[in-house]
C-alpha cells in the first residue's frame, strides 16, 4: 500500500471525477484492492491523490485523471495533410478541430493519399510515447492494389524485404476476398514508422497501391466512422490507450507539446510533397 499523503484529493473524489463510478462505488473498488496509484494497490480510504502526477488504473486499466485533457478518433479523407497548418494553402486538419474548443494536434501522420484512422488530443505526453520511434505501435491498413495478391506474397511481406532505406517486414499480411478486374484487396499490419512504407513494401512486391485506409491504431479501431466524421474516444478506448502507453520501458524523455506546426514526430505514412 502506498505512504498516505495529506495532500492532493481523495483517490474516491477523483476516481468518481473521472467517471469510473460513483463515489460510493469507487470505494468499494478501493476496498476491494481493484485499485492501483503510480503501481501500487491501495486499500486505504483516505488515501491522497495528486490527478495531475499520479497515475492511476482500475483492475490494470489506466484512468485518465485531468478533465482538460482531449482525445478524438478522425477518420481523415485523402487530400488533407496531416498538419494543423500548410504554407502553401492546402487542405489540413483544421477543418476538423475547428469544434473543439481545446488545441488538438495529431499523433503521428498519414500521408495526404491515405485515409483512416488518425488521433488527436492535447495531452503531449501521451503524443509523445505513440509517435517515439521506439513505441512501435502496430498499425493495421487495408490497401487495394493493381495485380493479383497470394498467400505467397503475403509470406514474403512477412519475411521481410530489403529497401533502399533498410530491411523491413510485416507483423502480418494476408489476402482479403478474390482479386476482381485485376485488382486485389490486401491487409498489412506493422509498426514501422517509416515515411511511406506500406506502399513501398507493396510496390516492392510488384502490388502498387490504388487506395490505402489506416483502419486501426494500436487498440484503437475505424468501426464505423465514416470519412471526415471525428469522435470522442470512449473511455475503454482511452483506458486501452494510455495503459498501452505507460508500460514499463516506454519512452518518457522529451515530453512536450509538438512543433508549432501541429504536427507529432513522423509516423507510418508521413506527409512528403
Amino acid at each position: 500500500m502506498t505512504e498516505l499523503s495529506h495532500e492532493g484529493e481523495r483517490l474516491q473524489k477523483v476516481l468518481a471525477a473521472a467517471g469510473v463510478a460513483s463515489r460510493r462505488v469507487s470505494e468499494q473498488l478501493i476496498a476491494a484492492g481493484r485499485v492501483t496509484v503510480n503501481g501500487v494497490v491501495v486499500t486505504e480510504l483516505g488515501s491522497r491523490v495528486d490527478p495531475l502526477v499520479d497515475k492511476v488504473a482500475v483492475d490494470g486499466s489506466a484512468v485518465q485523471l485531468d478533465p482538460d485533457k482531449r482525445y478524438v478518433m478522425l477518420n481523415k479523407p485523402t487530400g488533407v495533410l496531416s498538419s494543423m497548418s500548410d504554407e502553401r494553402g492546402r487542405p489540413d486538419l483544421r477543418a476538423f478541430t475547428a469544434e473543439y474548443p481545446e488545441r488538438l494536434f495529431n499523433v503521428g501522420r498519414l500521408d495526404s493519399d491515405t485515409s483512416g484512422l488518425l488521433l488527436l488530443t492535447n495531452d503531449g505526453e501521451l503524443a509523445h510515447v505513440l509517435a517515439h520511434p521506439s513505441f512501435g505501435v502496430t498499425k493495421t491498413y487495408i490497401a487495394t492494389v493493381t495485380g493479383t495478391a497470394t498467400p505467397a506474397t503475403m509470406r514474403r511481406l512477412e519475411a521481410g524485404l530489403e529497401l533502399d532505406d533498410g530491411p523491413i517486414a510485416a507483423d502480418r499480411a494476408r489476402v482479403v476476398g478474390e482479386p476482381s478486374r485485376g485488382r486485389s484487396i490486401v491487409e498489412v499490419t506493422l509498426h514501422s514508422g517509416r515515411n511511406r512504407i506500406v506502399r513501398r513494401m507493396l510496390d516492392a512486391v510488384g502490388l502498387p497501391v490504388v487506395e490505402l485506409v489506416r483502419r486501426q491504431f494500436g487498440p484503437l479501431h475505424l468501426g464505423t466512422l465514416g470519412v471526415g466524421r471525428t469522435r470522442d474516444l470512449t473511455r475503454v478506448e482511452l483506458g486501452q490507450l494510455l495503459t498501452l502507453s505507460r508500460e514499463p520501458g516506454r519512452p518518457r524523455s522529451g515530453i512536450g507539446a509538438p512543433d508549432a506546426a501541429g504536427t507529432a514526430m513522423d509516423d507510418d505514412e508521413s506527409d512528403s510533397e
